[in-house]
């Protein structure tokens, strides 16, 4: 029996725009769902010279159920599944026949790695190699080895098409359909029920605002900047002195060590000093927006340093946070009255912690941080708000100050949602047609539509059922 993939001309369009609905990736083989030996009987298709049989259209009917695909009970929907399903077996002789004029290869080395990763895949759902050979005995697939050679046809044939595909693409020879609006709109009819939800989603501009310390606390921190060194200067080992005073969570541990730095990623006054004095020299305290530093070059090359810090940062009590709360309530205010929110942003957000302050493009909901699902529910577009963010605990909060620009709940897509990505869709499948049409008329096709009705459809198994 031959095996063919399930592909339809149209499921190779890849390449294309957004799909219209949800689809799940080819899946894995299922051993137990494949079809037991069976003689072959009638030819249900001839194309070329490629004879297409009802074990051939059995096969792939198996092969879309055991992928999830609804097998029709009534008569007449049957026949047009059966008949459906003809059509895509007859459409990858044609591309395949048109691949080999074209001269389009597929490298032995691209299906050994593709089937390798298969055969792991496979092997991995059974415990023992006793258990894998009997059921790969049991669904009618042999010895490994046959069964290897089962999916390296399987594989040749499907990148086959999809490379053919591609270069009729790139020659000019799909060339996208016309599609009217009436037809977007019968293909939105169609498609509604299985379309993915639309998730809730919100879009905001923000002013983040951290709190500072107060004068008090910064000249506490200088003064004890100073005194570590004072303690350097003295011989003090500077590895050490970072282990244990250094505020600086990322350097710490290594002894203030920062690694090789191109000029561009640290803050200005930092980059001055790491980028001004010798290997082998130390800083002064230098102040930025993070605190105090205390910075020694070890090696220079081009373009790059090796440094170590350490960082003594002022401590933000309770009251600081007060104050950047005060802060961020007068900035709403002030945005509420139609102050520019430019010149907010300029003025108060948090730039050094690369905070953005635009996010309009709809954000699902779910998979926001729990501070703004909080923070936005039970809001609107065109509200302000204010709430905390931050890890809590010894980091102090910082606060956010939102206009929230688009709020929309979860549900069904509409076709003004989707329509667009339909007609491009629609486009595309419309110039395959149009080619696989062109191909029909090229090549000798014969369908024997008596042989196709004659199928029987194989109970489905467990293992194969949806």
């Amino acid at each position: 029996m031959r095996h063919t993939l399930v592909l339809t001309a149209a499921a190779l369009l890849a390449s294309a725009p957004l799909a219209l609905a949800a689809q799940q990736p080819a899946a894995a083989p299922q051993l137990s769902a494949a079809p037991q030996v069976v003689p072959l009987d009638r030819v249900v298709a001839v194309v070329g010279d490629v004879a297409l049989t009802q074990s051939d259209l059995t096969e792939r009917v198996i092969r879309k159920r055991g992928e999830g695909g609804k097998i029709p009970t009534d008569s007449a929907g049957l026949a047009a599944f059966m008949r459906s399903t003809l059509n895509e077996l007859v459409d990858e002789e044609l591309l395949l026949a048109k691949g080999k004029d074209l001269k389009v290869e597929v490298p032995d080395a691209d299906v050994a790695n593709t089937v390798d990763k298969q055969l792991k895949e496979v092997r991995a759902r059974f415990g023992s190699e006793t258990e894998y050979r009997n059921e790969l005995a049991k669904a009618g697939y042999g010895t490994p080895e046959e069964y290897k050679r089962f999916l390296t046809d399987q594989v040749k044939r499907d990148e086959m098409i999809q490379r053919t595909v591609k270069k009729l693409r790139e020659d000019g020879k799909i060339v996208q359909a016309n599609v009217t609006d009436a037809e977007v709109q019968d293909a939105y009819d169609r498609a509604k029920g299985v379309l993915p939800k639309r998730e809730a989603s919100v879009g905001w501009r923000q002013i983040i605002i951290a709190p500072h310390a107060s004068a008090a606390a910064k000249e506490r921190a200088h003064a004890k900047a100073e005194s570590l060194l004072v303690e350097l200067k003295a011989g003090a080992d500077f590895e050490q002195l970072a282990k244990r005073e250094s505020m600086d969570p990322g350097s710490r541990e290594s002894g203030g060590d920062l690694g090789w730095n191109r000029r561009g990623k640290m803050v200005p006054e930092f980059e001055r000093w790491m980028f001004g004095i010798a290997p082998g020299q130390m800083s002064p305290v230098i102040e930025t927006t993070y605190g105090y530093h205390i910075i020694r070059v070890d090696r220079v090359q081009a373009g790059e340093v090796k440094a170590h810090h350490i960082l003594i940062a002022p401590v933000i009590d309770s009251n600081d946070v007060a104050r950047a709360r005060l802060e961020a309530d007068s900035v709403k205010a002030a945005w509420q009255r139609g102050a520019s929110f430019d010149s907010l942003a300029k003025q108060h957000h948090d730039f050094r912690s690369g905070e953005e302050t635009t996010l309009l493009t709809p954000y699902p909901r779910a998979q926001l941080p729990s501070a703004y699902q909080q923070g936005f529910a039970d809001h609107k577009a065109g509200d302000f708000v204010v709430f905390p963010i931050g890890p809590g605990g010894a980091t102090p909060p910082k606060f956010v100050v939102a206009q929230i620009a688009s709020m929309q709940s979860g549900g069904d897509l509409t076709l003004p949602e989707v329509k667009e990505r339909f007609r491009a869709r629609l486009a595309e499948e419309g110039g395959v047609k149009r080619l696989m049409d062109g191909l029909r008329k090229a090549t000798y096709v014969n369908v024997n539509d008596a042989a196709v009705l004659a199928v029987a459809v194989p109970a489905p198994t467990p293992a194969a059922a949806p």
